[in-house]
């Protein structure tokens, strides 16, 4: 697998460039399926959360697979190509690797060390498993990155301060409008964010929550999860309920505000409390109207408030030690992969082996028929342990050298010098024949 890695997140776009580029609806679906359609591409993965959207690509070659991705990311986005170059990393192959772990492990995220991306990776690999857009490769790639982070927050104190972007940004507004205990609040959605948000709301000892969501019914199943901690609102009903609260936590997956201004300040003019209003918008657009900024009586914390803030960042010594079990897991994968690679071939030469030891048996049956049973097997068995024996050292030399960097060029090698049928070869790494686009489908093997 030759892995490819075309992105922009909070350390590269503005909220702004972000927001615009936000995928939402079936956009994702659509994004993912084009990219896996690419000539360039033979499986394709999306992460899209509120503050990075990555494209992961099994690509044959680098540019053209560089060129398709950011013009895919680029019309589905609706950001002007150019524009969104400028925003654009890109990774390869190692590097590629290493930046998954990276963010599996927290240490790219706004929040440094924060866990909820675990959950987010999980979701980015179930889609593109759902869709049929990833096949071994990336399998056993996001599989892996999650057993990373997993190690990464078992065997450091990187959790300690890996808080989500919920508490990040409840702890800016506590900072600016007094404790969370004791307050009425509201959580518009009802997805895993606000799921996580409402939890987090109830053990802050919130005296009132509502949930309000489109769909009545996943409102309510948030509410049931709570064990009755919060009761439901009509979604249509939110504006009125504003002025009811003391705090709103919004993540939808609105294409534009549910919030407006007007409506802000409207319930500030009809509470009685002296403490403002407060807002943390999560969302990606946002949900809440930049304008509420402006809003006399209101507080609000979005994702461009909390990218400017600075969030208590654990100490060096856990960033050091996740960064060296990143490149330590980075190593092994590589390692792992690359030696892979080379097994098809080894199995393939060995079975040809295998051929002509049972080829020159049958021209010895032909020459010496009277050969009786005993000196038969005796004579075959020998045959076989030469054959093996030297075989054997050749073969496991070349899988330890196929498992350092550049380590493919053995396997070319070893089908050069041993002419080795290259079917022969395929048909022992179980690699999918060719789909009409001339590149093997998005659901088979890497």
């Amino acid at each position: 697998m030759s892995l490819l890695v075309v992105g922009l997140s909070h350390r590269t776009a503005p909220v702004g460039v972000l927001e615009r580029a936000a995928l939402t609806g079936e956009v994702p679906t659509r994004l993912l399926h084009d990219a896996a359609a690419s000539s360039a591409v033979a499986e394709a993965a999306l992460v899209n959360t509120c503050n990075r959207i990555e494209l992961y690509a099994d690509v044959d070659k680098f540019h053209a697979g560089v060129a398709e991705l950011s013009l895919l990311l680029a019309h589905h986005s609706g950001v002007d190509l150019e524009e969104l170059t400028s925003h654009l990393y890109v990774h390869y192959e190692d590097r590629a690797v290493h930046h998954l772990f990276s963010v599996a492990c927290g240490l790219d995220s706004m929040v440094v060390g924060e866990g909820q991306i675990l959950g987010q990776l999980r979701d980015a690999l179930a889609r593109a498993q759902d869709e049929h857009t990833a096949g071994r490769g990336l399998n056993e790639l996001f599989q892996q990155a999650l057993r990373v982070g997993k190690r990464a927050h078992s065997e450091t104190g990187i959790d300690k301060a890996g808080q989500s972007l919920v508490t990040f940004g409840l702890e800016q507004i506590a900072a600016a409008a007094g404790d969370i205990a004791g307050k009425r609040a509201l959580v518009v959605g009802a997805g895993s964010m606000s799921s996580l948000a409402a939890a987090t709301l109830v053990r802050a000892g919130v005296t009132d929550l509502l949930i309000a969501n489109r769909t009545a019914e996943r409102a309510e199943r948030l509410a049931a999860n709570l064990g009755g901690a919060a009761r439901t609102v009509d979604f249509a009903k939110v504006p009125e309920a504003l002025a009811d609260v003391d705090l709103v936590i919004s993540c939808t997956g609105a294409a534009g505000a549910v919030i407006g201004a007007r409506d802000v300040a409207a319930a500030v003019d009809r509470r009685a409390a002296d403490t403002p209003l407060a807002f943390l918008d999560l969302a990606m657009p946002r949900d809440v109207d930049h304008d509420v900024h402006e809003v006399p009586g209101a507080l609000l914390v979005d994702l461009e408030s909390l990218s400017h803030a600075h969030a208590a960042t654990p100490g060096a010594g856990d960033v050091d030690a996740v960064t060296g079990i990143v490149s330590d897991e980075v190593a092994a994968f590589g390692a792992a992969q690359r030696a892979a690679r080379i097994a098809p071939t080894v199995v393939a030469l060995r079975s040809m082996a295998s051929d002509v030891v049972l080829g020159e048996l049958a021209r010895l049956e032909s020459r010496l028929p009277d050969l009786d049973d005993r000196t038969r097997a005796e004579v075959g068995q020998t045959v076989r342990r030469v054959v093996d024996k030297l075989l054997h050292a050749p073969t496991v030399r070349v899988k330890q050298l196929a498992a350092e960097p550049g380590g493919a060029s053995y396997a070319d090698a070893l089908r050069e010098l041993f002419d080795l049928d290259p079917a022969a070869v395929q048909a022992v790494s179980g690699t999918p024949a060719a789909s009409p686009a001339g590149h093997p489908a998005p659901g088979g093997a890497a």
